[in-house]
């Protein structure tokens, strides 16, 4: 599926390769003749249900999953992403044993300054792809550029699977810091959220000689806080993630505590992959109804044939067992951090509370929209807040 090339290396450690995408013609056939046999069930029973919410009560509606299997057959064109990954600079090297892939885009600014770029579940490198171009070389001259590194986590994409325990969210924040180091960036900016956001964290507090500073969209506070004093707002805030966590977590207790049950459906059937990761889509993202109004088909489907081509449906689920819930109660991130909380997230922390973890937090925002794929819903407001948040990251340690 991944070969590597005979292209130069990013770096001059004769250990991290160049690596090129290509699908073999035959498990493209695969795909398309499963998705032609796929067995269905029969409709959702609030069926005719208005366009909102009520019409994605009990998952993905079937005419919305059947209109997006048959394009997935006979539209959607995985080799038109291939090109954009193989044209983006795809490498792979070694740490701690496992095989790592990542993009990697060096600027052409003499003044970039290295930013690691870390998704989370369900996501994958299909999150930054589009945006790494602008934060590299910004067309405004006077917006701050980056080398962008983003890599795929353990168990996703074309990184290894890990074949034993141990690879949660503090091993991955060391192997992340030794990549980087690897590529000769010493010191570096990072951005991340869901699980990117926890390891994102996890290099602020771990690592501060190695972290410039932090930009995040997951600001998981320590436990047992009080709402007092919190805002409206905020205490609204915490409702909503109580909400979540009780009501609408199922796929996160299924992979924290049965990964491997799931994993063989996630596995053997493309439209059981699809439906399982539509539906956090869905569910995630600003939208009335459809994460296709904010989120193409396209971007949708890109995730979710590399989780198919891969087979990593089950690997990747394994991080929720090992890592849910497994931040440290006493980590605290002395760096600068900057923080988004878009409104429509499944967690939202409010800032009192991120304050107690964060400690040194010099840029907060809410906007008014966005969900949990910040950089898929709102391409440009993203890569614009990221810079900015940064640049405060920037400027805070230049006071300092």
């Amino acid at each position: 599926m991944a070969r590597p090339t005979s292209d130069a290396p990013v770096t001059n450690d004769v250990h991290v390769h160049a690596y090129e995408t290509h699908a073999p013609d035959a498990d493209l056939d695969d795909l398309r003749a499963r998705l032609a046999a796929a067995r269905l069930p029969e409709p959702e029973t609030v069926r005719g249900a208005p366009p909102g919410p009520r019409r994605w009560g009990q998952g993905v509606p079937l005419a919305d999953l059947a209109d997006v299997v048959e394009y997935w057959r006979t539209g959607y064109d995985w080799r038109a992403f291939e090109e954009r990954l193989n044209h983006m600079g795809q490498f792979r090297t070694t740490v701690d044993g496992l095989g790592i892939h990542f993009l990697h885009r060096r600027s052409a600014r003499t003044d970039a300054v290295p930013l690691l770029l870390t998704h989370g579940w369900p996501g994958s490198v299909v999150e930054f792809l589009h945006v790494m171009d602008e934060l590299a070389d910004p067309q405004d001259a006077e917006a701050p550029a980056f080398h962008v590194v983003a890599p795929s986590l353990p168990g996703f994409g074309f990184s290894e699977k890990p074949d034993t325990t141990g690879w949660g969210t503090e091993r991955i924040a060391a192997a992340w810091v030794e990549l980087m180091g690897r590529l000769g960036y010493g010191r570096f900016l990072a951005h991340g959220g869901d699980w990117g956001g926890n390891i994102t964290t996890v290099l602020g507090g771990r690592f501060p000689d190695r972290v410039l500073g932090v930009h995040s969209t997951f600001a998981e506070a320590p436990p047992g806080l009080t709402t007092d004093g919190l805002t409206e707002t905020e205490r609204g805030w915490t409702e909503e993630t109580r909400d979540f966590w009780g009501r609408r977590a199922a796929y996160a207790k299924q992979q924290a505590t049965r990964p491997q049950t799931i994993g063989y459906a996630l596995v053997d059937s493309p439209v059981g992959l699809l439906a399982w990761i539509l539906d956090k889509f869905a569910e995630w993202s600003d939208t009335v109804d459809s994460p296709f109004e904010t989120i193409s088909r396209d971007r949708i489907l890109d995730n979710v044939t590399l989780y198919w081509l891969t087979r990593t449906g089950a690997s990747a689920a394994r991080i929720y067992y090992e890592s849910h819930n497994s931040l440290d109660p006493a980590l605290r991130v002395d760096v600068p951090s900057a923080i988004t909380m878009y409104p429509r997230d499944i967690e939202k922390t409010p800032r009192p509370w991120a304050e107690e973890r964060y400690r040194h937090i010099v840029r907060w925002r809410a906007p008014d929209a966005g969900g949990h794929f910040p950089s898929l819903e709102r391409p440009g407001f993203f890569v614009a807040d990221l810079r900015e948040g940064l640049a405060a990251v920037l400027a805070a340690r230049e006071v300092a």
